[in-house]
């Protein structure tokens, strides 16, 4: 789970972009935004783009990052390269070494972090996509490292009291709905490029 944080590698780019599940447009809307963001870095199709899902299955309200990474991982018609799956995950306790790998073997990719997040009772079922690094764990006061130069975030449930609490409690219906629209987007942005 995790907050946003811009940082100076980022390029200038508009707001943060707000996607409701429920929308009819919110995939076009995904995949508008993020082939803008990634035009604004320069990015072409031949460049390498690693998306880096962020979470665990142990935790409904979590599963968002490696729900999204499976899908991907398992979809054909893009080529990013995911880590962070239900087989495979990215959390805290391996975190430090998976971005490690990365940068040994993708030295020049863009890295788009994505991962649950907490917020608002407004905002959740909302999509948040950013510029800037992602703050893991920082939703439950985890100090990791930051991630990425983009960031996606699905609000999959109210923040504010007792955080590990509410993301056991969350329901997978609500997460699934974010997962799917995520990767489809991811998916949709990807084909732009082609």
């Amino acid at each position: 789970m995790s907050v946003g944080m811009n940082t100076a590698q980022q390029a200038p780019i508009a707001a943060k972009t707000r996607i409701g599940v429920e929308d009819s447009l919110a995939i076009d809307l995904f995949s508008t935004d993020l082939y803008t963001r990634l035009r604004a870095y320069d990015i072409n199709y031949s460049e390498e783009v690693v998306i880096v899902c962020i979470g665990t299955d142990r935790s409904t309200g979590d599963c968002l990052g490696p729900l999204v990474g499976s899908k991907l991982a398992s979809s054909p018609g893009h080529r990013f390269i995911v880590y962070g799956t239900l087989d495979d995950p990215v959390h805290a306790s391996n975190l430090n070494h998976k971005l490690d790998e990365i940068a040994l073997k993708h030295p020049r990719a863009l890295i788009i972090a994505v991962d649950a997040c907490l917020g608002h009772l407004e905002n959740v079922g909302f999509v948040n996509i950013g510029d800037g690094s992602l703050l893991p764990g920082a939703g439950v006061n985890k100090s990791l490292p930051a991630v990425g130069q983009l960031h996606i975030t699905g609000v999959v449930n109210v923040g504010g009291f007792m955080e590990y609490l509410v993301l056991q409690n969350t329901r997978l219906n609500l997460v699934m709905k974010l997962a799917n629209l995520i990767t489809e987007g991811l998916i949709k942005t990807a084909q732009r490029f082609a």
